[in-house]
């Protein structure tokens, strides 16, 4: 379709409509493959995940927490195999939901669709509480500030909307910038240990063994054989990766982009984490590992990887930490709710939830309307927990750990839910591939259920959370709201079997065509 375009190089406000459906489209052609790599990446966020997501998996697993990221890598590896099949095939900004549509039907597909708003921006929130401890910590060590953190907690927030008021374009850049930041200074931080050899116990090889992870003795900061919260730790770690079909709208050549976003995002973050993770346990040595985590959950100090770069690099690296920390998990919160914007935008589009939440900007072509919606509800969400806790550990240990065990978890169970749509959808189709879209995807299953179940045997270790209502049943709160969407299709179904039929079924045009 040739598009006139204006005096900024963008195709017109009235374009934002497709003139064949009278629906509003997002920024088409926006993002190249680069772009939607850094929305990618940078949700799963490699600085946060290092500073935060490290020290939660040597809860569990120790100093042989390099192997729960190996773990992690084989697993959503096997997962992308058919997922990427099944994006060529279906692409919308629905993303998963789509693909479970598609595969199993439109009331599962809408279960899911509620299911992946909310985890999303659950996750949003909670990485807003680990923005905000990082933010308080560090003022107080670079000026001695005391800001509350309330402050950080609800201007981050306020930021976050108004980011994504704007061209899609604008977030990339500055998610791209954010990245290679951080990944500057995981990598310096890395090298510099390996070249010194590691600390009282080498570079500690074993810890790279996926069975130490299973083992009971390995120096954790919690009860021996906590496996649970160390895969925990490590899937939390890629949560985002999956977020390439949901910009496929906005990117220029949505079938060439998705196997290299993919693949990049899974492998390339999965042998970055492997290694920081290996030189910090190298640094520290097997019995201080432990010991930094138990120092940084009693307020002695803001990371476990501050006195290790003090040591093995200089408080300069150690500044880049405290920097970038900053930078990155913003970045990281921002990924998260931009889509989670895209999921309340398809739906809205599609008409499954109000047509408000299908309108975009007719400047920016952004999903202004859902964007103002979901910071209500990330705004309420952080809001909630400021109430439980006010303090700025209780950003990092109540938002920024309890909302995420309970996002990862309906994350784990909705991909092992899309690996069966993916092998009910190619049957259909008679396009199975023995490995790609049968074999992969059962492993998929497999292996996603028993992390979740894991997750759930060890909710309660996490930070003390043994006996709160929100740990006991957490459980429960995934099932809730996947039968929020169940009864809204089933309703749906039975008033208005137009838009029932159309749930998870706005195409992308390059595919539909």
């Amino acid at each position: 379709m040739n598009v006139a375009m204006d005096s900024g190089g963008t195709p017109p406000a009235a374009d934002i409509i497709n003139p064949m459906t009278g629906q509003h489209q997002l920024a088409k052609g926006a993002l190249n493959t680069r772009q939607v790599l850094f929305c990618c990446v940078t949700g799963a966020a490699p600085i946060s995940a290092m500073l935060f997501n490290g020290p939660v998996g040597i809860l569990g697993a120790g100093w042989a927490v390099p192997a729960a990221f190996i773990i992690a890598t084989i697993v959503l590896t096997i997962f992308s195999v058919g997922y990427i099949e099944m994006a060529r095939n279906v692409s919308s900004a629905g993303g998963f939901y789509s693909f479970v549509s598609h595969g199993l039907g439109n009331v599962a597909g809408m279960g899911t669709a509620i299911l992946m708003t909310f985890c999303y921006l659950v996750f949003s929130a909670a990485v807003v509480g680990v923005t905000s401890y990082f933010g308080v910590a560090n003022f107080m060590e670079w000026f001695g500030w005391d800001i509350p953190v309330w402050i950080f907690l609800f201007g981050t927030v306020i930021a976050m909307v108004l980011f994504n008021f704007f061209h899609i374009e604008v977030t990339a850049r500055i998610l791209g910038v954010a990245l290679v930041a951080e990944l500057v200074v995981l990598l310096v931080f890395s090298f510099a240990v390996l070249f010194q050899g590691g600390g009282p116990d080498g570079l500690v090889v074993e810890s790279l063994n996926p069975l130490a992870v299973f083992d009971g003795d390995n120096n954790m900061a919690v009860a021996a054989g906590a496996t649970g919260i160390a895969l925990f730790a490590a899937f939390w770690s890629w949560v985002g990766f999956e977020m390439a079909p949901n910009y496929a709208e906005e990117a220029k050549e949505p079938k060439k982009v998705m196997a290299p976003a993919m693949y990049v995002s899974v492998i390339g973050l999965g042998l970055l984490y492997v290694f920081v993770m290996w030189m910090f346990v190298a640094a520290s040595g097997k019995a201080g590992a432990a010991e930094l985590v138990n120092q940084q959950y009693a307020g002695e100090i803001g990371s476990i990887f501050y006195p290790m770069s003090d040591q093995f690099a200089g408080s300069w690296l150690t500044l880049g930490f405290e920097i970038f920390i900053l930078t990155g998990s913003f970045a990281c919160q921002l990924a998260f709710f931009n889509t989670g914007c895209r999921y309340l935008f398809s739906m809205g589009r599609e008409g499954v939830l109000p047509s408000m939440l299908g309108r975009t900007h007719a400047k920016y072509k952004s999903p202004h309307i859902a964007g103002l919606i979901a910071g209500i509800f990330v705004f309420l969400w952080v809001g909630a927990f400021f109430l439980y806790d006010s303090t700025y550990l209780g950003a990092l240990l109540k938002l920024g750990t309890w909302s995420p065990l309970l996002g990862v978890a309906g994350i784990l169970a909705i991909q092992a839910l899309v690996s069966l749509a993916i092998i009910v959808y190619f049957a259909k189709q008679k396009k199975m591939h023995w490995f790609k879209t049968g074999l992969a995807p059962v492993i998929a299953i497999i292996t996603q259920l028993y992390a979740v179940k894991l997750l759930f045997d060890f909710r309660g270790d996490l930070s003390g959370a043994a006996g709160v209502p929100f740990i006991q049943y957490l459980w429960l709160w995934p099932i809730i709201v996947f039968g929020i969407g169940v009864l809204i299709a089933l309703v749906l179904r039975s008033t208005n079997p137009q838009k029932y039929a159309g749930i998870g079924r706005y195409l992308h045009e390059d595919i539909a065509s």
